[in-house]
């Protein structure tokens, strides 16, 4: 039926509305209402488009606005329960104005529930929405009254059991004298309606913030997987004339041996090079010597042919393969086997090899990037590392600093490792306390810059969001009573949980001088060195309660070189 909308109902509706002024509380027809000013409407408006933008905000309006709309359409429902279809139309339209929203003229409106057809054409006189919009924003290109139009839609789909979609054809948010809107069925609107659907959809905003931080995370991988010197920070002297050798050995195909304690960032040191180098469009295989069992060092690195030994189903090929025409970095080169290192030999001499169970000769072009913290003098005077392989590998020899002589960097350093697992973790962790930079300063750093970062990251998960990392964050164990008791030159007292795959914090403060009166007590007794490392492991290895990883970290080595060691000394191994 057509027809158009009376007003007779306002004053009953009217007399709905219940102010208890003691409680608190305004209820129309028994729902809670809130009154708001259009001022703070304007303002949540305005700081929801300078966080979401505009299409996402007008989804948020939107969607509240179709809310309402349903709810009143139900509060209709039970306030006429036997009204007839015209009725329930006409009352939408009153709680319309009667909310303060705007002064709805009617066109005209056809509504037929039982056949399913709807079509309506509105006048908005004086929309709120429209006034708020301008006073915020100005004039836009589009109409605005989002709230409303989703008021409409979900006004009247829930009369007519279906979805009927509202347009605003004229806005006075954009410069119309009024604002119009026209309604039917979705249906009926055909394609010319697709992007309006999409306001009425609800975004799983939690799921867009984990895809957009596996993203970041994601990207701060990548970063980390394919990292130069440029990518590099760090403005100490120490790092700076390091990054210029990395440079000049860029420029050629030489060998690299980079030798440095463990955790000073060699493998990133060995990937700034490949950047840097003509190879950087090729692969960069990464092989840690240390982490593979030895009966698999050289398959892994020169491949294997099927049926080579009992579990090779197939062939497939090795590191060197892999790198062709690229860098293969070999970390902890040291722990090659007798056999692996024959092998390395003669492809860094000829520049072939053989797999693993097989007699075809290959050929590949690999720039080679060795590794170690080993003195590879006294491995090579105890017959545990070839001497030719070792002057093949010693050609451009690169001294990696460390941390404590980098303590210029450690701001830098602390910044980007924040940036990292503040990403990694979902955290918004402000920063690190001017105190707790000075207790990073003032440490010795065992195990570098490994154990920074790991440092940084257990600071980043025990801070709280919105808080700046304390030193009890990162030394958990750090005797704070009156602060630092005296001022170390060098090293806060402090006993820190030991990093996840770095050396152990020691259980006191490694300061040069502690280590300087160790080392006359050693002079002074007359105790040699070989006499010392095998008392040094014993003691390190019973203190670990036989836990050999544990007592490894300890002592600032890796496991298999502490069994090494062991095996050298005749030290037997416990559980």
């Amino acid at each position: 039926m057509t027809s158009g909308i009376t007003f007779d109902r306002l004053p009953e509706l009217a007399a709905q509305f219940h102010l208890c002024f003691r409680s608190g509380h305004i209820y129309l027809e028994g729902q809670r209402m809130v009154l708001l000013h259009t001022g703070a409407l304007g303002a949540l408006r305005r700081e929801l488009v300078d966080t979401l933008g505009l299409d996402r905000t007008r989804g948020v309006l939107t969607r509240m606005g179709y809310a309402s709309g349903k709810r009143d359409a139900e509060m209709a429902r039970e306030l006429l329960p036997r009204a007839s279809d015209e009725d329930l139309m006409n009352l939408g339209p009153q709680l319309h104005s009667l909310e303060g929203i705007a002064h709805v003229t009617p066109i005209r409106f056809d509504i037929d529930v039982a056949g399913g057809r709807y079509s309506g054409e509105f006048l908005w006189e004086d929309s709120f929405e429209a006034a708020v919009h301008l006073e915020a924003f100005g004039p836009y290109h589009d109409a605005v009254c989002w709230m409303q139009l989703g008021y409409a839609t979900g006004y009247t789909t829930a009369i007519m059991g279906k979805s009927v979609i509202f347009r605003e054809v004229d806005c006075r948010g954009k410069g119309d004298t009024n604002c119009r809107i026209v309604g039917k069925p979705v249906e009926d609107w055909g394609e010319e309606i697709t992007e309006e659907l999409q306001y009425f959809e609800p975004e799983n905003v939690a799921e867009q913030l984990v895809a957009l931080q596996d993203q970041v995370e994601h990207l701060r991988y990548s970063i980390d997987e394919q990292t130069n010197l440029g990518d590099m920070v760090g403005v100490s002297p120490a790092f700076r004339e390091t990054g210029e050798i990395i440079r000049k050995a860029a420029e050629s195909a030489v060998t690299v041996l980079l030798l440095g304690e463990t955790g000073v960032g060699k493998e990133m040191f060995a990937r700034g090079l490949h950047q840097l180098s003509r190879r950087a469009a090729n692969a960069f295989v990464a092989v840690n010597c240390a982490a593979m069992p030895e009966e698999l060092i050289e398959s892994e690195l020169f491949g294997v042919e099927k049926g080579a030994f009992t579990g090779a189903q197939q062939s497939r090929p090795g590191r060197f393969e892999r790198a062709d025409g690229g860098t293969l970095f070999l970390d902890e080169v040291g722990e090659l086997s007798q056999g692996a290192q024959a092998k390395l030999l003669r492809v860094l001499q000829e520049g072939e090899f053989e797999r693993v169970g097989d007699t075809r000769t290959r050929h590949v072009d690999v720039r080679l990037v060795a590794a170690t913290n080993m003195d590879m003098e006294q491995a090579v005077r105890e017959g545990r590392f070839r001497a030719d392989l070792y002057y093949r590998l010693n050609i451009y020899p690169v001294i990696i600093p460390p941390l404590r002589e980098r303590r210029e960097d450690i701001p830098l350093l602390v910044e980007r490792f924040l940036a990292k697992y503040n990403a990694r973790h979902g955290k918004r962790i402000q920063g690190v306390s001017e105190r707790a930079v000075e207790a990073l300063q003032a440490y010795d750093w065992p195990g570098n810059i490994r154990e920074l970062e790991n440092m940084i990251e257990r600071g980043v998960i025990i801070a709280d969001n919105q808080r700046r990392i304390e030193v009890k964050d990162l030394f958990p164990r750090m005797n704070l009573s009156g602060g630092c008791a005296e001022e170390p030159r060098t090293a806060p007292v402090v006993t820190a949980a030991p990093p996840a795959d770095g050396p152990a914090t020691p259980e006191a403060a490694r300061s040069p001088a502690n280590l300087d009166e160790l080392a006359d007590l050693v002079l002074d007794r007359q105790a040699s060195l070989d006499e010392l490392e095998p008392r040094l492991i014993q003691h390190a290895v019973r203190r670990a309660g036989g836990n050999l990883s544990q007592a490894a970290r300890s002592l600032g080595m890796t496991r298999p070189q502490l069994a090494y060691r062991m095996k050298k000394h005749d030290i037997p191994g416990e559980t």
